[in-house]
């Protein structure tokens, strides 16, 4: 089993930063892929991006340029550095990892406001 928690969400203004963490634990051994995914009030949970052991990143077209994937393969941590985050973040933040099924956090609030 593993186990996801996630932190860093909260409430930032058009055009700020916020960077969120995750760090599993458990039977971390071996997973290759983590990364996040993001679900809006009435919408369906969608890719954010993800990143490989090997440090191949991928990310949803909206915010490329935007957001920055990395990982710490010591600790076993993925991180999203959001900067010029605009209301169309704002969502619940869920950290995902695949090792053989999905396993998710919790999830972490966003929120884009003025």
């Amino acid at each position: 089993q593993v186990h996801v928690v996630e932190s860093g969400g909260g409430l930032v203004q058009p055009g700020g930063s916020l960077r969120l963490s995750c760090a599993p634990s458990g039977s971390i051994f071996g997973i290759n892929t983590m990364g996040w995914f993001r679900q809006a009030p009435g919408k369906q949970r969608e890719l954010v991006a993800t990143i490989t052991s090997g440090g191949s990143t991928n990310y949803r077209d909206s915010v490329k340029g935007r957001f920055t994937v990395s990982r710490d393969n010591a600790k076993n941590a993925v991180y999203l550095q959001m900067d010029g985050l605009k209301p169309e973040d704002t969502a619940v933040y869920y950290c995902w990892v695949y090792k053989g099924r999905n396993y998710w956090g919790q999830g972490t609030q966003v929120t884009v406001s003025s």
